[in-house]
């Protein structure tokens, strides 16, 4: 699950209120911008018939979780601004699980991503009886139910607490104190092993993406009619590519933050770590503006509200026409 967590021995300080103002102002937007993104990819998904495929499930559910943590990222924001912690020792305690819930969830998806995507372009003959609508369904529906009963033992098993800053002027700091084993041990269960999984199954797609791309040049180089299965091949390798980069996005931004929470280093390295966690939610719905063209259409179809015209559900947003 490996949640991001406030170190104890941060730096309590003040700030002036043109800082308070200008902090809140960003994460605010962010949030925003982050809930926004994600709606589109969650509407355009959910309502369009072209796009329910075993792959779009996947990143629609994606979209949810990064979505949702658009939604906690004011109640990170005033943590990390605040010195003290206001909501009480059981808002605390499902705040830690919700946020686990959706790291997990995320890295969940992720997984089911890299599956679905070794099918398709390593086993193309397998996919339609492999990969399903019923059974990505029952996949995604799991990695939730997973994620949950993770998340929840784990702050529950560690422990939340106020950090004993009590005062008259404040109640204290929500975080969870995590032993080094346990810390150790989640790290290897909740991110080293799925991101060996993942980057295994992307190595082998790239390498058969690169042996199908090389047949299929070739074939249009010596002037051969490529077939519809040519075709197809080279899009299913297209949409591996593009996933493939918000898995690597993914890996990059937490990386950097699992090598330093295992090591000594400052408490503001760590926030501003965590924040790069959060902002990669953000990131995915623009990775699928640059490449996919069905989402820049369907976007245009939503924001001119389009989508409430009769029988807009139909559309074949793979096409140029629109409503």
């Amino acid at each position: 699950m490996e949640m991001p967590i406030s170190f104890s021995n941060r730096t309590f300080q003040l700030h002036t209120v043109h800082e308070y103002n200008i902090m809140y102002m960003f994460f605010s937007f962010l949030s925003a911008w982050t809930v926004f993104l994600n709606l589109l990819v969650i509407i355009s998904i959910s309502h369009f018939k072209k796009l329910h495929t075993p792959t779009n499930l996947i990143i629609l559910s994606l979209a949810v979780a990064d979505m949702l943590v658009g939604l906690v990222m004011p109640i990170e924001a005033s943590r990390l601004i605040e010195i003290c912690w206001y909501f009480g020792d059981t808002f605390c305690g499902l705040f830690l699980i919700i946020t686990g819930l959706l790291i997990s969830a995320s890295l969940s998806n992720l997984v089911l991503i890299a599956v679905d995507r070794y099918v398709a372009v390593c086993h193309p003959l397998l996919y339609p009886q492999k990969i399903t609508t019923t059974k990505t369904l029952i996949s995604i529906c799991l990695s939730w139910v997973f994620s949950t009963t993770y998340s929840t033992a784990f702050v529950i098993n560690n422990g939340y607490f106020d950090i004993s800053r009590k005062s008259d002027m404040c109640y204290g700091e929500c975080t969870v104190m995590i032993d080094f084993a346990w810390r150790v041990t989640d790290l290897i269960v909740s991110f080293i092993f799925p991101c060996i999984l993942i980057i295994s199954l992307y190595l082998r797609i790239f390498y058969v993406v690169h042996q199908q791309v090389k047949v299929i040049n070739t074939l249009m180089k010596d002037g051969k009619c490529v077939n519809e299965g040519s075709v197809r091949r080279k899009s299913e390798s297209k949409a591996a590519l593009t996933l493939g980069i918000i898995v690597t996005v993914y890996l990059l931004c937490w990386i950097p933050y699992n090598i330093c929470s295992l090591s000594a280093v400052s408490s503001t390295t760590i926030n501003v770590l965590t924040w790069v966690l959060y902002i990669n939610s953000g990131l995915n719905p623009m990775v699928y503006a640059l490449f996919y063209p069905w989402f820049k259409k369907t976007v245009k179809l939503i924001l001119t509200l389009k989508i409430f015209q009769p029988v807009s559900s139909l559309v074949d947003i793979f096409t140029e026409h629109q409503l």
